[in-house]
């Protein structure tokens, strides 16, 4: 598999997501999940122009282009002008609202004034491995590539010229394939269409369809999918795709943002209305989970991978969607996503397949369990005030998954306190209702940090238990009034809050004695080092551990801007990070410093934060996880948390108008 990094577009529906490079070439496909399975290694489109060789429409010395969605919704034109044939080729891709078929529409105009015949190629790789082989077939007019996981067909209305099954590699560039073959056990095939003749001046309309599903479908099934779509007209589901999008900006468009005439502003409601468009294609439908960001990196030669769903990073995200109009898909991540994916002693993993199953990781990481207290807490704020009455049914429905969090949070920092561990009748009477048992005392092992590089004892890490037992203290408080048939809960409740107010001030003391540089009046990361980190401003926003006006946080905040700004005003996650360089901001980190000056008042400070990031948002308005200070270079395209925090600081800032 080739290197493909930059996902710079997408496109999909709530089963299919497909990215594409600026070039309009299909980089990914998944289905029936954002994060599995992948289908394609490659997909090359390419036409033969009268009697050349294969120009490929993604690639090509003489090609020109421009690309951009069709405004407010995910259907993505390409425009390919090659000027040495003087043929003007407008690709527009968009996954059909209600079949498993990613649509591709090719316009081409003859801007020549000679004839030009062409030839349309695809040369296609689906991945094939030991344990999921995969072959071709060509059956009634379509290329059918398929494993034992999954089907694969790309068809036309238009009528086969020519194919080859086996071995397309050895001929394609010529842009003429033949195999007698119907059948072989190629992983690539290719396949021509002849589109004609285009005089001077004239244009023709070609139409591509990408069918996928799973593998218990039958050939024969397949084939009447297939004729299903041929019978449709192309041109209204493509006008379906579109209307159906426009409507969901409108619906999700809670923040009304209007247009003051300026560029920056309406950069601003692109990045808005881009976010809106990039979160369903990366929520699962059926749990919740949403990953990190469609896959960039599935060799990990520079990372970990990235389409796994953190626990924290769906915290974060959720958070803010829910101010877009996502509370259906947030409350599922709640119920659903995260009710599976505990483990019986109370914590989460460090990451999962957005279906809930343990995804490969490499550290524990105490923060992904304690986050989802107070993330919880402000979803059920966040409706209360939405609907205009308090949902604690919600609260309720969960509180065995926010109890066993909160015991195993209990555990960790009696560990960290050296305190000994006491067998109380209140945490029996908490505990009776479910199966509870210790998977190998792990809350004794040293957590990774919010970074996932160093282990040891965090700041951030401790500011996300003092805010989950912070929060667990509201939620009692909310729910106390149902138990009023049930004396003997009340009483534990009571008990329990006293014990949690215990260990807030006891998790503070330990902040104040081993996280504090006394001759600085500074926060420290961590208990083994000095690094100045972004991270520790998580004791503002949003767990509350400190005041944003207190003078330990000036004083960090000086040192953060003395050591972690940029001279292009975004802010690096901490001194002397090695990931990708090192030197490059990242969005999130420049939104959380935005998110500092807001609380503290300085609307100047929190609207530099938020220029940098509108900055660094793509031609589309996506916004990358890191940036190049010259805004030239992106890493991971389209991050999901980066998106949230940038509706986080929209909300906060009141000169934008909402």
């Amino acid at each position: 598999m080739k290197r493909k990094y930059y996902n710079d577009a997408f496109v999909g529906n709530k089963d299919i997501i497909a990215s594409f490079s600026k070039y309009g070439e299909l980089l990914r496909l998944y289905y029936p999940s954002p994060d599995y399975m992948q289908y394609v290694d490659y997909y090359h489109i390419g036409i033969k122009i009268n009697d050349s060789n294969i120009i490929y429409l993604h690639t090509d010395v003489n090609n020109k282009y421009k690309q951009y969605y069709e405004p407010s919704t995910n259907v993505l034109n390409t425009e390919i002008k090659n000027t040495y044939f003087n043929l003007k080729i407008i690709q527009t891709d968009c996954a059909m609202i209600n079949q498993n078929v990613l649509l591709k529409k090719y316009t081409f105009i003859n801007e020549n004034n000679i004839d030009l015949n062409l030839n349309f190629l695809v040369h296609s790789k689906v991945f094939s491995s030991y344990n999921n082989t995969a072959g071709g077939v060509i059956f009634n007019n379509s290329l059918i590539q398929y494993s034992h996981n999954y089907t694969c067909a790309t068809f036309s209305k238009n009528k086969l010229l020519s194919h080859q099954i086996n071995n397309a590699e050895s001929t394609i560039n010529s842009g003429s394939i033949y195999d007698k073959d119907y059948v072989g056990m190629s992983a690539d095939s290719a396949i021509s269409y002849d589109v004609g003749t285009l005089k001077p001046d004239e244009t023709k309309e070609f139409y591509l369809y990408l069918y996928i599903s799973s593998g218990e479908t039958s050939l024969s099934q397949i084939q009447e999918e297939i004729e299903k779509v041929k019978r449709l007209d192309a041109n209204k589901e493509i006008e379906k795709v579109i209307k159906y999008w426009k409507k969901y900006v409108e619906d999700h468009n809670t923040l009304n943002l209007k247009s003051d005439g300026s560029e920056y502003m309406d950069k601003i409601i692109q990045i808005y209305q881009r976010t809106i468009l990039l979160m369903p294609l990366l929520m699962n439908e059926k749990t919740g989970g949403i990953p990190a960001s469609l896959e960039v990196d599935e060799e990990r030669d520079k990372s970990g991978r990235y389409a796994y769903c953190w626990p924290r990073d769906g915290v974060f995200v959720y958070n803010a969607l829910d101010y877009i109009g996502f509370e259906d898909m947030t409350k599922k991540f709640y119920d659903t996503f995260l009710r599976k994916t505990q483990e019986k002693n109370g914590m989460w993993e460090q990451r999962f397949y957005t279906d809930g199953r343990l995804a490969p990781c490499w550290g524990y990481q105490i923060d992904e369990t304690a986050i989802v207290i107070s993330g919880a807490f402000r979803h059920y704020k966040h409706m209360e005030k939405l609907k205009g009455k308090p949902d604690k049914k919600f609260l309720k429905d969960n509180m065995r998954m926010f109890e066993k969090a909160v015991d195993f949070l209990k555990k960790y920092m009696n560990h960290i306190l050296q305190k000994e561990e006491k067998e109380d009748l209140v945490r029996i009477e908490l505990e009776k209702d479910y199966d509870y048992k210790n998977r190998d005392e792990i809350y004794k092992h040293l957590s990774y940090d919010l970074w996932e590089n160093t282990e040891g004892i965090h700041l951030y890490s401790l500011a996300t238990i003092y805010g989950a037992f912070e929060y667990m203290i509201k939620i009692y408080d909310e729910v106390n009034e149902l138990y009023e048939k049930n004396r003997l809960k009340q009483d534990a409740i009571i008990k329990e809050k006293k014990v949690l107010e215990e260990y807030k001030r006891e998790t503070k003391q330990y902040i104040l004695d081993h996280l504090v540089d006394k001759q600085k009046n500074t926060l420290l990361r961590n208990t083994d080092d000095s690094k100045i980190d972004i991270s520790v401003l998580g004791t503002i926003y949003p767990f509350k551990l400190f005041s944003p006006k207190e003078k330990i946080i000036q004083n960090t905040v000086e040192e953060i801007n003395l050591t972690l700004r940029t001279y292009s005003g975004g802010y690096l996650r901490y001194q002397d990070d090695g990931y990708i360089g090192g030197v490059h901001p990242w969005i999130i980190a420049t939104a959380w410093m935005g998110l500092y000056y807001k609380a503290i008042g300085d609307t100047k400070k929190a609207n530099e934060c938020l220029n940098f990031i509108v900055q660094s948002a793509t031609e589309h308005g996506f916004l990358a996880e890191q940036a190049n200070s010259d805004l030239n270079e992106r890493w991971v395209i389209g991050l999901a948390w980066s998106h949230a925090m940038f509706i986080d600081l929209l909300m906060f800032l009141k000169n934008i108008p909402f």
